[in-house]
C-alpha cells in the first residue's frame, strides 16, 4: 500500500480541523462525519486486495472509498457507482468529470443487462465541415481546445438515469463530492504535475482564473479546495436533471460558450437524452463477454478480435511472445479498419453490428494471415460488412454479485482545458472524436470517415470499452480503462492475459502492453516492453515505436471461493476499496 502523506505537519491538520469544528463547518460534513476513516487529507493508495462482499476500483483512493461505503450503507453496485463517478469529478479533474460523457455497463445479479449511454452530442449548430477553413483544410486547435471542442455534456443526465436502478438517494450518493470540493482534500504528486503543466492552458482557454489556477506552483500534499464546483454539485443535489441542464449552472455554460466561440446552447442542454443501448455479447473459451455497443467502438473490437485469435492456442504461445504479438497485431489491424470505415453513431449511420461481431466474419478476416510475417494496412482495408486516452474507468461488484463497468471521459486530459466560470467544473473536447474531414486523424491518430462524420444531436464514435464477463452463467469480470484509441486493445490483451494466460487480474492488468490502430502503420509499445521481442518484431517487417505508459486499468474479479479480487493499474494512483 502507497500512502499518501501530505505536506502538511501534523500538527496544521490538527489546527485545520480545530478551525473547522470553530466555525461549524465540520458539522456540515455529514458523509466524512458519518465515515471518519476517509480522510480526504491523508489517505492511502491500494493496488490490490480481496474483499468478501463488495468492491470498488477506481482512479483515485477517495473515490473507491467512496464506493465501498456506499455499499456497506446499505446501497448496491450501481449506488456505489454513481457516488464513485461524481466523486472523481471533484477528486481526479483530469478525467474524472461533469462535463463530459460516458458509458455505464451492468449485469444485474438476474442476468438482466443494461446500457445506458450518456456520450456526448454534437450541438444544434454543428455542422459537417465546422472544423474546417475556407479551402477545406481542418483549423488547427478548434476541435482540440477552447470552448469550441465541446459536445453537450452527458455525464450528469447518464448518472441519474442510473440511479434508477440503485437504492440510496441520489442526494446521499453525491454528498461525497460536495464535501471534498467545498472542504478540499489533498493532491498527488502526479496531480500536482498535471495541474501546473496545464495552467497557462487553464487561464487561455477559461473567461476565468479558477481553483485550479492559483499563483503559487501545486506540490504534493496541497490542499485543492473548489468552492464553485461545490455550488455546481448543491444544485444538483437540490434539482437532480434541471440543477445542471436549466438555470445558473446551464447559463454559466452558454456564458463560457460565448466567451470563446462555442456551440452549445440553453436548448442543447435543455433538450440531451441518454439513450439505452443493446450490449455487444460474445463468447470466448466458455467465458461470455459483454461489452459496449455504437457509438461505442469497443465492444465490436473486441468482439472481433478475441473471435479472430479463437482458433490459435495463445496459451501455448506465451504472454507476449513474438508469435502471440504477430498475431494479436494482426487482429487489431483488422478490426480497426472495420472501425474506421463502419462504426459511428448507430442513430444516424447503419452500422453492420450483427455482421461485424459474428464467429464466421472474423475467421474471413484473418484467412490472409501468415504466421510469421508483418501485415500491411496499404493492403489490409476493411471488410465487406453489408447486413441483410484522458477517460477513466471504474468497476463495482456487490455483495449479490451485481457488477458495473463505467467509463467516462472529457477526452484529453483536462478536456478542451477550459472551465466554467462560475460553476468550477471542466469541458469535454469530444467533438475532435468525430471525423472532422475523411482521411484526417483525430488527436489519437483514429482515421474516420462518412460513418462518423459531425450532424447536429450525433454522438461521436467512442474507444471506450467498459466490459464485464460471466462464467458458466456466474458473474466472474469487471474491467475497464481510459487510454484513447488504445482502450479496446487494453481490454482485449487484459482479457487474454486472465483467460489465456491464467494471469490474476493484478498480473494481468499490470503486464505490458502493445497497441496496432491499422493507421498509422506501427505497433506502439510501453516503454517496458521487451527488448529481444521488439527486434523480432522488427525482423519480421514491422515498424515499432516506444512511448510511454499508456492506459490505467481497473478491474474486478470474483475467485472460486466468491473473493472479490480487486486490483488498480499500477500506472497511475487508481486504488481499491470494498468489505
Amino acid at each position: 500500500m502507497k500512502k499518501m502523506t501530505p505536506s502538511l505537519t501534523f500538527l496544521r491538520t490538527i489546527v485545520l480541523v480545530f478551525v473547522l469544528v470553530l466555525t461549524g463547518k465540520l458539522m456540515a460534513q455529514p458523509f466524512l462525519k458519518a465515515h471518519p476513516h476517509i480522510n480526504p487529507y491523508q489517505y492511502e493508495i491500494v493496488k490490490e486486495k480481496s474483499f468478501d462482499n463488495g468492491a470498488v476500483t477506481s482512479a483515485h483512493p477517495l473515490a473507491s472509498m467512496v464506493g465501498a461505503a456506499m455499499m456497506q450503507d446499505g446501497g448496491n453496485a450501481f449506488d456505489a457507482a454513481i457516488a464513485t463517478q461524481l466523486s472523481l469529478a471533484v477528486v481526479f479533474p483530469g478525467a474524472g468529470n461533469i462535463g463530459g460523457g460516458g458509458f455505464m455497463l451492468a449485469r444485474k445479479v438476474n442476468g438482466e443487462l443494461i446500457g445506458i449511454d450518456y456520450r456526448e452530442a454534437a450541438p444544434a449548430k454543428a455542422s459537417r465541415d465546422m472544423y474546417l477553413d475556407e479551402p477545406g483544410n481542418p483549423i488547427e486547435g478548434k476541435s482540440t481546445r477552447g470552448a469550441s471542442a465541446s459536445g453537450i455534456p452527458g455525464s450528469i443526465a447518464g448518472m441519474i438515469s442510473t440511479h434508477a436502478y440503485a437504492k440510496l438517494a441520489f442526494a446521499k450518493l453525491i454528498e461525497p463530492a460536495i464535501e471534498f470540493a467545498e472542504f478540499g482534500y489533498v493532491i498527488s504528486e502526479r496531480e500536482a504535475k498535471g495541474l501546473n503543466a496545464d495552467r497557462e492552458n487553464f487561464l487561455k482557454f477559461s473567461s476565468a482564473p479558477s481553483a485550479f489556477t492559483k499563483k503559487e506552483v501545486w506540490k504534493a500534499g496541497d490542499t485543492l479546495i473548489q468552492p464553485e464546483l461545490a455550488a455546481t454539485l448543491k444544485r444538483i443535489q437540490a434539482k437532480g436533471l434541471a440543477g445542471f441542464y436549466e438555470g445558473p449552472t446551464a447559463e454559466y455554460i452558454v456564458k463560457e460558450m460565448q466567451h470563446s466561440g462555442g456551440y452549445v446552447g440553453l436548448e442543447d442542454l435543455k433538450n440531451y437524452k441518454p439513450k439505452f443501448r443493446k450490449p455487444i455479447e460474445f463468447d470466448y473459451r466458455d467465458h461470455h463477454v459483454i461489452s459496449f455497443a455504437p457509438p461505442s467502438s469497443g465492444g465490436i473490437l473486441i468482439a472481433q478480435m478475441m473471435q479472430m485469435i479463437a482458433p490459435f492456442n495463445v496459451e501455448k504461445m506465451g504472454l507476449n511472445t513474438l508469435a502471440s504479438v504477430n498475431l494479436m497485431v494482426e487482429s487489431q489491424r483488422r478490426a480497426y479498419a472495420d472501425r474506421a470505415e463502419h462504426m459511428g453513431d448507430p442513430d444516424y449511420w447503419k452500422v453492420p453490428t450483427k455482421t461485424l461481431i459474428s464467429n464466421s466474419y472474423a475467421q474471413a478476416r484473418m484467412s490472409d494471415y501468415k504466421e510469421g510475417v508483418a501485415g500491411s494496412s496499404k493492403l489490409t482495408t476493411a471488410g465487406q460488412a453489408h447486413e441483410s486516452e484522458q477517460t477513466t474507468h471504474l468497476s463495482v461488484i456487490d455483495k449479490e454479485g451485481n457488477m458495473v463497468a463505467i467509463t467516462t471521459t472529457l477526452n484529453d486530459t483536462y478536456g478542451n482545458k477550459t472551465i466554467v466560470a462560475g460553476a468550477g467544473f471542466l469541458l469535454n473536447n469530444e467533438m475532435d472524436d468525430f471525423s472532422i474531414k475523411p482521411g484526417v486523424p483525430n488527436m489519437y491518430g483514429a482515421l474516420g470517415g462518412e460513418a462518423n462524420s459531425i450532424q447536429p444531436g450525433k454522438r461521436m464514435l467512442s474507444s471506450m470499452t467498459p466490459t464485464l464477463v460471466t462464467l458458466k452463467g456466474k458473474p466472474y469480470i469487471s474491467i475497464g480503462t481510459p487510454g484513447g484509441t488504445t482502450i479496446p486493445n487494453q481490454v482485449y490483451e487484459g482479457l487474454v492475459n486472465i483467460i489465456d494466460h491464467k494471469m490474476t487480474i493484478k498480473q494481468a492488468i499490470d503486464a505490458t502492453r502493445f497497441h496496432h490502430q491499422w493507421i498509422p502503420d506501427v505497433v506502439a509499445l510501453e516503454s517496458d516492453f521487451p527488448e529481444d521481442i521488439e527486434t523480432g518484431l522488427k525482423n519480421m517487417g514491422y515498424k515499432t515505436i516506444k512511448r510511454g505508459k499508456f492506459g490505467r486499468m481497473d478491474g474486478i474479479l470474483i475467485s472460486s471461493d466468491g473473493k472479490r479480487m480487486a486490483a488498480g493499474d499500477k500506472r497511475g494512483d487508481d486504488s481499491v476499496a470494498g468489505y
